[in-house]
């Protein structure tokens, strides 16, 4: 832990340079794939052979293509236009987005050796229509309709993407055709597999896409539970992040229509651009309360708001078809970097004064900018599909919703500081309102509270004492010794007090050198005369100072409840005209009041005027 500040921001600075030299290398990393990754055109190989010897094969290199503009092809005109396709012109894997409908000739050899049962593998579930045949010569031998639009009842093997056993001949050489029909973009990993293979890569992008979303549900329960146990709006925004990215990851590796909304084309056709767009709107709420204050100005702040108003009517105008999926695509590409674009210099302010919300967010930003970048590549068709692109947003966004839970880790340790600071801050003002500041005794109000709540628990076998004590003497010390000593004494006094009665007692100042004891739960009246006592033996010996040391006297009034009467107003007068009987018969005793209604309202005014000038001196 370095609790240095100026190594702190030193180290901090280091590691914003470093994250900025990251950032620029990265870009210029990603803008180089994309320079080295542009389609190239190339000779296609004759057929895709098919040993068993290798049980996964790579279908692209075979492949071409005819576009279906007018959507009229069938089969029979295809097999006469053989010669009519052609290599693709996009990235290795992806066709981009189409507007046309396209057929994909793939010629296949099968080896002498090979038993002829493989499985057709287009690992890309949000393909809307695909229509298969596997023909010899111009004769169709294997037929049917696959995409995420046909009911899952009707798939030859019902797994998250679209797949069909082949049973094909030793030896004999066969066409597929494939029509390929989709909205959105026409990625299609194609392999050959023999079934075995098939499995064992099916189970681990099942395994896969277990652990990234369960651990987003984690997040998103957990958010979820904070928000609702914090009231902080932090955790809903951040939710509605995590909803948007998991949504999207759901849709787009097929987990979503395996298990979840099986079935439902809606979900199908337009759960990619609304959950992207949900995404977008939580990134941008988020960003903008967690860098809120002087490094997010107004207009931005503003703008930030807007932005997240603007995603959620582009979400609702899609979800009612307003706008197409290609419209959808091209505002996330350009509104989805907009959250980064925005924060980035706030988050750049912050993290070179030190604070590690702004270093979080730049290294947030950095992976889900390449990330995004990628996704977007592979969408339009200028990036391969491969392992790591197709499963590029989804680790980056699980990499934010980690980094973005560390920021709300920071910002729930702040929410709980202050809590702390305004909870000592309150407590500090309950006690100056309910404490004597010289003492530390509780004042007047605090006692009158504390006897009021003992006397509505208090019966004749639980009596409460209620005792006026004034000391005997102390005026003399005062004028003698300064008030100083006579502070000092006064404290002295209060500390005797609290040393000679019960813990359940309190003891309370009212000002200058009278005080209050409530003693509850007494049994008999002999029992508060005894306490009364003990209070006055208490101050037989002399108070050693710090400078001095002196003597005062105690004289002492009590009022008992429910004896004298349940009210606390009235016991307190009952207990301050005993105590000031107590003075006129000579001080340094403990008096209960006897005496009638009328005789004590003549002592109580002569009490209040004593008090008065005692005040006054």
């Amino acid at each position: 832990m370095i609790n240095n500040p100026a190594l702190t921001e030193i180290t901090c600075l280091r590691i914003t340079r470093c994250l900025t030299h990251l950032w620029q290398i990265l870009l210029a990393s990603a803008l180089g794939c994309l320079l080295l990754l542009l389609p190239m055109s190339s000779a296609a190989a004759e057929s895709v052979v098919l040993r068993d010897d290798s049980p996964l094969v790579q279908a692209w290199p075979s492949l071409k293509e005819l576009s279906d503009p007018e959507k009229k092809l069938g089969i029979d005109q295809v097999l006469q236009a053989k010669d009519h396709f052609r290599p693709p012109q996009r990235a290795y894997g992806t066709l981009g987005l189409r507007k046309d409908a396209v057929w994909l000739h793939i010629p296949i050899s099968i080896s002498d050796q090979s038993n002829g049962l493989w499985v057709l593998d287009i690992d890309y579930p949000v393909i809307n229509r695909i229509d298969l045949y596997v023909t010899s010569g111009n004769k169709v031998l294997q037929q049917s309709t696959l995409g995420n639009l046909q009911a899952s009842t009707q798939r030859v093997i019902n797994g998250r993407a679209h797949t069909f056993p082949l049973k094909l001949k030793a030896g004999e050489s066969y066409d597929l055709f494939l029509r390929i029909e989709n909205t959105g973009a026409m990625i299609l990993p194609i392999t050959f597999n023999k079934p075995s293979a098939f499995h064992t890569l099916a189970l681990r992008e099942q395994m896969l896409q277990g652990l990234l979303t369960g651990l987003a549900i984690c997040l998103l329960v957990y958010s979820l539970a904070q928000w609702l146990s914090l009231g902080e709006h932090l955790f809903i925004k951040y939710a509605l992040l995590i909803s948007g990215s998991t949504l999207f990851s759901l849709l787009q590796f097929g987990i979503g229509a395996q298990y979840i909304w099986t079935g439902n084309v809606w979900m199908e056709t337009h759960m990619g651009g609304v959950s992207a767009l949900i995404a977008i709107t939580g990134t941008f709420l988020f960003i903008e309360q967690a860098l809120a204050g002087p490094d997010l100005p107004v207009w931005l702040a503003s703008l930030m708001k807007l932005g997240a108003a603007l995603s959620t009517l582009f979400a609702v105008s899609y979800c009612f078809d307003l706008i197409s999926i290609h419209t959808v695509t091209f505002i996330v590409g350009t509104l989805g970097l907009m959250p980064t674009v925005l924060g980035t210099p706030g988050a750049f302010k912050r993290a070179r004064r030190g604070d590690s919300i702004g270093v979080y967010f730049l290294l947030a930003w950095t992976v889900y900018f390449i990330t995004t970048a990628i996704m977007i590549e592979v969408i339009k068709g200028r990036l391969p599909v491969n392992f790591w692109t197709m499963h590029s947003f989804q680790f980056g966004a699980t990499f934010d919703m980690l980094i973005f839970m560390k920021v709300l880790g920071t910002r729930t340790k702040s929410i709980h500081a202050a809590m702390l600071h305004a909870t000592g801050e309150r407590d500090k003002l309950h006690s100056l309102a309910h404490s004597d500041p010289l003492t530390g005794l509780p004042n007047r109000r605090e006692i009158h509270s504390c006897i009021t709540t003992a006397i509505a628990h208090g019966t004749s076998e639980k009596i409460v004492a209620v005792y006026m004590l004034d000391l005997d003497g102390f005026k003399q010390v005062n004028d003698q010794y300064g008030h100083d000593v006579g502070d000092e004494l006064l404290i002295s006094v209060a500390q005797r007090l609290q040393a000679s009665l019960r813990s359940t007692d309190v003891v309370a100042r009212l000002g200058g050198d009278e005080f209050v004891v409530m003693a509850s739960e007494l049994k008999t009246h002999r029992q508060a005369q005894e306490l009364a006592e003990k209070m006055l033996s208490a101050f037989n010996y002399a108070f050693v100072l710090s400078e001095q040391s002196c003597r005062v006297g105690l004289t002492i009034g009590y009022a008992l409840a429910p004896l004298d009467g349940n009210d606390t107003q009235d016991l307190l007068k009952r207990a301050d005209a005993a105590m000031y009987s107590g003075k006129q018969d000579g001080k340094h005793c403990a008096r209960r009041t006897d005496a009638t209604e009328t005789q004590a309202s003549l002592i109580i005014p002569q009490a209040e005027e004593r008090r008065s000038n005692s005040a006054a001196a």
